[in-house]
């Protein structure tokens, strides 16, 4: 039969446990997920270090419950989200109380717009980001092959060279099906069911690699500033799909910044200990004490988008198809990770961090 700890880590409601001083003490699963921290980073920080309760929590009665429902709650890292709060004092230890944050479904507020839940967002940028993408391709398709289909050589388009102009008809129609067919095997990507090759790998190779790539192309003259920690030991790891992680990363953070009068990117490697995290609800912690940080200083994500970056179709730019960071979600999870966004630090950075598994160590 479980007990208490094992009944409160996977009470599906995020719940802390504060302390007579208001310190946060305990927190589940759930409250993990939704604040985007691990329990050992919460412990012993009192509740408005990490989120700013709701309207009206501040000016609540001492020594007596406190109730709101479909309230927004901050995040003290960047983030919101609408929960029903709720606070209810223990008598025994005085002055300790739990906190629930029952998250609210956008279904059930009846939200639209930017509000629609998750899976019809996906839908609609979906046929938005397919309509425009393969519209304009087969739009030049098309046209070229009236201009062949022609049989006048004096026909628009056409000039007197005649085999010339059928060459570079012909080459738009192969790469503009080319490119049709390259967005396709990127959706295809999410479908990928194989199993990673996960090996005993030395990171830091891979991370030279990755910086190489970007400031030979689409990072050049910007500055990578690195911050590495050179003990960190090896980490279990897809060498291909963390190479592809990466430079995803740094391509955002290159064209996050390229407004900037003094663009920064920063790359950082630690090593975390104590750090774990569930990898789904119900499933025990993990330690991934590997961390590597991919920093900026641009803006950051707009704040109606900034809750839904790693569904697909939901970008923040103007030609974005919204596929880079749902892939790289996936692909870190598939080797047993995680990859979390903040807006932290002062000035503000766009923060988005990466937390592996370390390897085993080797047997003897």
């Amino acid at each position: 039969m479980p007990g208490f700890a094992e009944i409160f880590a996977a009470h599906p409601v995020a719940t802390l446990v504060l302390d007579g001083e208001g310190a946060i003490v305990h927190a589940n699963i759930a409250a993990e997920h939704l604040l985007n921290l691990s329990e050992r980073a919460m412990r012993r920080r009192p509740l408005d270090a990490v989120i700013v309760p709701p309207a009206g929590y501040a000016a609540r009665r001492p020594g007596h419950g406190f109730a709101t429902f479909d309230a927004e709650v901050m995040l003290v890292r960047g983030g919101r989200f609408r929960a029903d709060f709720a606070e209810a004092v223990i008598s025994e230890p005085s002055g300790w109380r739990i906190v629930t944050l029952n998250a609210v479904s956008v279904a059930r507020r009846g939200g639209q717009g930017s509000d629609r839940p998750g899976g019809t967002r996906a839908a609609v940028g979906a046929a938005a980001m397919l309509a425009h993408e393969i519209k304009n391709p087969l739009s030049g398709i098309r046209g070229a092959a009236q201009l062949l289909a022609s049989a006048d050589p004096a026909a628009p388009g056409l000039d007197a060279a005649g085999p010339g102009m059928t060459a570079e008809l012909t080459g738009l129609i192969t790469s503009e099906v080319d490119r049709i067919a390259a967005l396709i095997d990127r959706m295809q990507d999410f479908t990928d069911t194989r199993p990673p090759n996960l090996q005993r790998t030395n990171i830091y190779p891979l991370l030279s690699h990755a910086r190489q790539v970007a400031i030979a192309g689409f990072a050049r003259d910007m500055p990578i500033e690195e911050r590495f920690d050179p003990s960190l030991p090896d980490v279990m790891l897809d060498r291909d799909a963390f190479l592809q992680v990466m430079i995803n990363l740094l391509k955002n953070a290159a064209e996050a910044v390229t407004m900037i009068a003094a663009p920064r990117i920063t790359l950082a490697t630690a090593y975390r200990h104590g750090v774990s995290f569930s990898l789904a609800p119900g499933k025990p912690r993990v330690p991934l004490p590997i961390e590597i940080i991919v920093a900026d200083n641009g803006p950051g994500a707009p704040a109606d988008l900034a809750d839904h970056l790693f569904e697909p179709f939901v970008s923040g730019k103007r030609d974005g198809r919204g596929l880079g960071l749902p892939l790289v979600e996936k692909l870190l999870g598939d080797m047993g990770g995680i990859v979390q966004y903040a807006r932290e630090g002062d000035p503000e950075h766009t923060v988005f961090r990466v937390l592996l598994p370390r390897a085993p160590e080797p047997r003897p």
